[in-house]
């Protein structure tokens, strides 16, 4: 994988790159993942249930054959601008060993199916040739 980041744009403003190259011979792609753990329970902030989905989006990915280094974007809702910070750390903190980052977006939306819920993440992984 190799991020791209060019230098006639604007730098990324957080730990993500612009967009990602990879040459795959296998790919994974999630649901979006809430912050719910497997007993039920919704942890109440934003950064907890970032890591929840990061927990869950790990799961996802042994499941088919990939890790987190095989993440090439990271798709993102947050329910208010106040769970941004939230998110981010969490991501920031999934995303800490990489030297090279994946594309990310973030947006804030209306709602999920629940009230409780604040954050809900999918990801697009490759396992490259």
């Amino acid at each position: 994988m190799r991020s791209l980041t060019p230098a006639a744009i604007q730098p990324p403003f957080a730990g993500y790159a612009h967009g990602v190259e990879a040459k795959a011979r296998r790919l994974v792609v999630t649901s979006g993942q809430l912050g719910i753990a497997a007993d039920g329970s919704v942890p109440e902030t934003a950064e907890a249930q970032a890591r929840l989905c990061f927990e869950n989006i790990d799961a996802i990915l042994a499941e088919g054959g990939v890790a987190r280094e095989h993440i090439l974007r990271l798709n993102a809702y947050v329910t208010d601008r106040a769970h941004m910070a939230g998110y981010m750390a969490a991501r920031d903190a999934y995303l800490a060993e990489r030297p090279d980052k994946p594309a990310s977006t973030l947006m804030i939306v209306s709602g999920f199916s629940r009230p409780e819920f604040l954050v809900e993440v999918e990801a697009l992984a490759a396992e490259e040739d």
